[in-house]
């Protein structure tokens, strides 16, 4: 969907890299953005993975602050980084950010990792970090059904997702490993927390088998 964020794309502050494959122009559109018009107004945060994608938001943007735990990751970005790239040792609670504040933010897989209470820090840091009117844009493994529907909901997930061989995807083993050993939460536990963080969110897109979810929220003019 085409986001109304003029405020946010008007001009270009910086930018907090993400993973995954992308051209440039497709990373814009994922933000609701007209390339044609205005390719430098794309702004992006990433907590937790880097690389590609931050290669990708770098033609479109001022500045672009790859962010991750790995200093391997953070070296093979750096081996390939444009000139406008800071990559950054740190995570959703200890990256201390430097400069203007930012119009995007862009995190995937990586909130799970934090249990719900440092879910609600980690949240309301972000959006200390976005200008008023800025996009976070969050991808991850939410469950989208209620505790009663929990056992059902889990195995129809695994069956759906798993694959045989790791090369092409996560395996059922890494699946029922990431149920026992991670943080994934319940959508209504994780909305109320950006609520309160101080986003509106824009829009939800759950998916089809109940395990994933991803949001486009814009920080709230005032904090909560």
């Amino acid at each position: 969907m085409a986001l109304e964020t003029t405020a946010v794309v008007s001009a270009a502050r910086s930018v907090i890299g993400a993973s995954g494959w992308l051209m440039p122009k497709t990373a814009a559109r994922l933000f609701g953005m007209d390339v044609s018009k205005d390719v430098s107004a794309a702004l992006f945060l990433r907590l937790g993975g880097t690389r590609d994608f931050a290669l990708a938001a770098a033609p479109l943007c001022k500045r672009v602050i790859a962010v991750d735990v790995s200093r391997p990751m953070l070296e093979a970005l750096r081996d390939r980084a444009a000139t406008n790239i800071e990559c950054v040792q740190a995570g959703f609670l200890s990256y201390e950010h430097d400069g203007e504040l930012v119009d995007f933010v862009y995190t995937r897989n990586a909130l799970h990792h934090l249990p719900d209470f440092w879910k609600g820090v980690a949240l309301r840091r972000v959006a200390e970090l976005l200008v008023p009117g800025g996009i976070l844009r969050l991808r991850d493994l939410v469950y989208s059904f209620g505790p009663d529907e929990a056992e059902a909901g889990i195995a129809n997930w695994i069956d759906a997702a798993a694959v045989e061989r790791p090369e092409d995807g996560w395996t059922r083993e890494e699946l029922v490993a990431h149920v026992r050993d991670e943080y994934s939460t319940f959508t209504w536990l994780l909305e109320p927390l950006l609520e309160r963080a101080g986003f509106e969110i824009v829009s939800a897109d759950y998916g089809t088998v109940g395990a994933y979810a991803a949001y486009v929220c814009r920080r709230k003019s005032s904090r909560a």
